[in-house]
């Protein structure tokens, strides 16, 4: 999957503050050391909640590095050498080795026991980079680009609304049992641009089930595109199966094809430019004044390295500011 006029190497977020908290990680050991229970805490609260945090429990970081090295710009890696059986309550494992899933954001994690060849410990890091339900917007958009699953798109009217609430709910407990999909929901309220181009008007019963390819081409399902209020999860377990078992009508977006829709956004990319060129001179005028952030400190941290250096983070943002 690709999103034309987007840069194509950026997964992180467009404001301000969260860019320098982002180029800090860009320059962060590629794997955190954590030697204590309040490194780990410290370590987490340092990490935000734009992107998910792995953390190994009785590993050793080598299992995990080149793995961090890949998904560096999607998700923090850490390795815990030290904690106390409050931690394993709090992270709810109960042997080791372990590797958690964590979404601090949406409070939701899992544990992972292996096995913890390469194959497999990629395949869990790849099902756990999203939240179990992801909420559709630009942002969210980007980090779908290199992902293959086809995407559950549940259209709401508003995301925020009880009903929406509820439902998300449901969507949340048939993602963790459909790990090859990946569940989506957007709001009219939030995007109604993009809810149009899936045949949402005024006149549309929401909410809305379609699968989505993640760029020009979505699926109908026959007769379970509309989701009634009552019993939602045998509607899905229903929708589900349809789906499976080719129950569909395969359309295109209508109007601008997908790509040209996010690519004529001018304006947003205009803006995304001058926060860049902004985030990037405080970076430069901070760098150094100013204690970083606890991850990566030498006192909890072993500094094998990171695989970016400050000077490559800056000359990769400058060159995707060019991309523009």
């Amino acid at each position: 999957m690709f999103i034309h006029g987007v840069p194509s190497d950026y997964y992180g977020p467009r404001k301000a503050d969260l860019l320098v908290q982002f180029l800090k990680k860009f320059i962060a050991p590629d794997v955190a050391i954590l030697n204590s229970d309040s490194a780990i805490s410290e370590f987490v609260d340092a990490a935000g909640t734009h992107f998910p945090i792995f953390m190994g429990f009785g590993l050793n970081e080598s299992v995990i590095s080149n793995l961090a090295v890949k998904y560096k710009k999607k998700a923090w890696f850490s390795v815990a050498k030290d904690f106390s059986d409050a931690i394993m309550t709090k992270y709810d494992f109960d042997k080791v080795p372990a590797l958690a899933s964590i979404h601090t954001a949406q409070k939701e994690q899992s544990i992972f026991y292996g096995p913890f060849e390469e194959q497999f410990l990629e395949n869990c890091i790849k099902q756990n980079l999203f939240p179990l339900a992801l909420p559709i917007n630009e942002d969210t958009l980007q980090l779908l680009k290199d992902d293959d699953r086809k995407i559950v798109l549940s259209i709401v009217q508003d995301e925020a609304d009880e009903k929406s609430l509820g439902l998300i709910r449901i969507l949340k407990a048939a993602a963790s049992a459909n790990r090859d999909l990946i569940f989506g929901y957007v709001g009219v309220k939030q995007w109604e641009d993009f809810t149009e181009s899936f045949e949402v008007d005024k006149k549309t019963k929401l909410p809305k089930m379609i699968v989505w390819d993640g760029n020009e081409k979505y699926f109908s399902i026959i007769g379970s595109e509309s989701i009634e209020e009552t019993d939602i999860g045998t509607q899905i377990s229903r929708f589900l199966e349809d789906y499976r078992e080719g129950n569909v009508i395969q359309k295109r977006i209508t109007g601008l094809s997908f790509i040209d829709f996010i690519g004529s956004q001018m304006g947003i990319r205009l803006v995304f430019m001058i926060i860049f060129v902004v985030a990037v001179m405080i970076l430069i005028l901070t760098i150094g004044k100013e204690e970083p952030p606890r991850v990566g400190r030498r006192d909890q941290v072993d500094h094998g390295g990171s695989s970016v250096s400050q000077k490559e983070a800056i000359e990769l943002l400058r060159a995707t500011d060019k991309e523009d």
